[in-house]
């Protein structure tokens, strides 16, 4: 009787709500199962092939030499074309000139005039510089690239992306910031050495002038190239003198410039920043600098293999 007298009778809600519950709980139909397998599994598949497809992207192969020659040759000619093509702009030119000699004044750094007159008093000196200027640029950048295509495969495809990643930003500041070199500015004390000298070391000056951009000084690729080369050589050549070589041929390149009366201090240092950015660009692509990557490739891809040349 007791156990009567405390019991609740259940009315219709409550056996609704416990039927609810039951069908809430039930679990879901087995059914279901495989399809999500399938859908994950098809997920991860797409997932993989896109890593693998960015990671054969990413992964060093031998290089193909007609096929580096066509693009070396195809890119300057690029490159030359796009440089050429940026209007001149004169008179900004000459006022960033004046901009960046007061600057230099500023720091305490413009002593390009008294290098150009000191080596200019040197005929064998100048007119030996005028020849470098105009040849080393393209003969030693060159030859790191054979180099390297013979000695270091592996690192080629990357220590190239520099390269081009560095020469493509340069027309960005021939575009945004035209620039007179100090040899063009009339009202200053500087000596066009080419003239002078009747040689043949600028595509500025002398008969070759239209046949260039006399505006683009900034940045300064002699010395964005030459310090490519330069580090590249140091990094991974064996032969310790030719590393100290390596290390010399940018600090010469950057005696030449100021010397022939070519370029500011401040456009080595805009080719700085620009080697900077594309050795920032193959860093990211890469995941690694040029000097990390393994030396060689591995076979099978139907290029013929090279010896290495010991330097």
């Amino acid at each position: 009787m007791a156990f009567l007298a405390n019991s609740v009778p259940m009315g219709d809600s409550t056996v609704t709500t416990l039927q609810e519950g039951r069908e809430q709980a039930a679990p879901r139909s087995v059914t279901d199962a495989p399809e999500q397998a399938e859908q994950a599994e098809q997920a991860e598949q797409a997932e993989q092939a896109e890593k693998g497809c960015l990671q054969r992207l990413r992964t060093p192969r031998r290089p193909r030499f007609w096929f580096e020659i066509l693009l070396i040759a195809v890119s300057y000619w690029t490159y030359s074309l796009i440089r050429n093509a940026v209007p001149e702009q004169k008179a900004q030119a000459f006022r960033n000139a004046d901009w960046i000699w007061k600057v230099e004044h500023h720091l305490g750094i413009a002593v390009e005039d008294t290098v150009n007159h000191a080596v200019n008093s040197v005929t064998w000196l100048i007119v030996g510089m005028n020849y470098y200027y105009a040849t080393l640029h393209f003969v030693v950048t060159l030859g790191v690239l054979v180099w390297l295509y013979r000695s270091h495969p592996g690192r080629y495809a990357a220590t190239r992306l520099v390269l081009f990643s560095t020469t493509a930003v340069a027309l960005v500041g021939y575009y945004f910031y035209p620039l007179a070199p100090p040899r063009l500015m009339t009202s200053e004390n500087f000596i066009d050495t080419v003239l002078v000298h009747q040689t043949w070391g600028s595509m500025a000056s002398g008969d070759l002038k239209n046949m260039s951009n006399q505006y683009a000084a900034m940045p300064s690729m002699h010395i964005g190239w030459s310090l490519w080369c330069g580090l590249t050589i140091f990094a991974l050549a064996s032969v310790p003198w030719v590393r100290v070589l390596g290390l010399l041929y940018p600090t010469l390149t950057l005696v030449v410039i100021v010397a022939t009366a070519n370029h500011f201090w401040l456009d080595a240092v805009g080719g700085m920043l620009c080697l900077a950015f594309g050795y920032t660009v193959a860093r990211t692509w890469y995941g690694a600098l040029p000097h990390a990557l393994p030396q060689q490739v591995a076979g099978g891809d139907g290029a013929r293999r090279l010896e290495p040349v010991k330097v």
